[in-house]
């Protein structure tokens, strides 16, 4: 443990920050799976459910939680998934 008191911020401000990025991997991966899910079944709200999967990927590359060719990588995926 530290005992400078700005390295005791700092572990709890990085301990929050790794939550955050946490939750928020989490639900663009929720997304993908429910967009996925959608489109195995035709279900009528599967451009929705797109939309948001490709918001959250978007949002999430923005914020350096996963690498811009990822990103991309995935959009292309998912975009072909709705095209069938």
């Amino acid at each position: 443990m530290p005992v400078i008191k700005s390295a005791m911020k700092r572990v709890n401000t990085n301990e929050k920050a790794a939550l955050r990025n946490q939750s928020q991997v989490s639900n663009l991966r929720s997304a993908v799976k429910k967009f996925e899910a959608a489109a195995v079944n035709g279900a009528d709200d599967k451009q929705d459910l797109y939309l948001s999967a490709i918001s959250k990927l978007d949002q999430a590359k923005t914020k350096g939680l996963i690498k811009a060719n990822k990103a991309a990588r995935t959009k292309s995926r998912l975009t072909k998934q709705l095209a069938k």
